[in-house]
């Protein structure tokens, strides 16, 4: 009795650790939010409102902010299944259409990436006073690029992320503010002025990766 008293103990051990042994996770489908992006060494920084739809593929960001001291505002709306990208002006109604090379990727922690470290921002002296993240690293094999991304462990929601690659340099992104669900369908659909052929370019754009098409 005793022998079997030990191996139920043993095991009902080694399920808890198994348990809270962090997990690759992927982000809930509908999120909007916002987020900073500093990149260049300084040169770029910008704040965004974004919406994200994992479901049909498509991401709304609206962002301003600075590049090589000019400021800027712009409006982003790609759509990944159609692979195109709108670039979009209501102070003149201009739009540049520019189709995309990139595939989307959805906000997860990647399966290839190595867990780094389960940390607590914060603190975790008292309940509430604390925030439980995972910290992954990973490389991106299309761009050669490197990553440190940080999730919670509860929702799977991005925290931070730091990339690098040789076309890009360092980018530093943060996420806050984050919500489940989208509060304006009208996000990923393009506004008339979109559709006017003249908005249109037929070229492909020169960029390489997600990153890229954002800068």
């Amino acid at each position: 009795m005793q022998t079997l008293a030990l191996v139920s103990i043993t095991l009902c051990l080694a399920v808890n650790v198994w348990a809270q042994k962090p997990r690759h996770c992927r982000s809930p489908p509908l999120v909007v939010g916002s987020l900073t992006v500093s990149a260049r060494e300084g040169e770029f920084f910008a704040e965004a409102k974004y919406s994200y739809d994992a479901l049909l593929k498509r991401v709304r960001l609206r962002e301003f902010g600075c590049n090589s001291s000019q400021a800027f505002h712009t409006d982003k709306l790609i759509l990944f299944r159609k692979r195109v990208m709108y670039d979009i002006s209501y102070h003149n109604h201009s739009c540049k259409r520019v189709p995309l090379r990139v595939h989307f990727h959805p906000m997860e922690v990647p399966r290839e990436a190595q867990l780094l470290s389960e940390v607590v921002l914060g603190s975790s002296s008292a309940p509430g006073q604390g925030l439980l993240v995972n910290i992954w690293v990973g490389n991106v094999s299309e761009t050669g690029g490197k990553y440190f991304s940080t999730f919670t462990e509860f929702g799977c929601l991005p925290v931070s992320s730091i990339y690098y690659s040789n076309s890009t340099g360092w980018v530093i992104t943060s996420f806050f503010n984050n919500m489940y669900g989208i509060g304006n369908p009208e996000d990923f659909i393009p506004p008339d002025f979109c559709m006017q052929k003249e908005n249109e370019e037929t070229e492909w754009g020169t960029e390489r990766d997600f990153f890229e098409a954002l800068f």
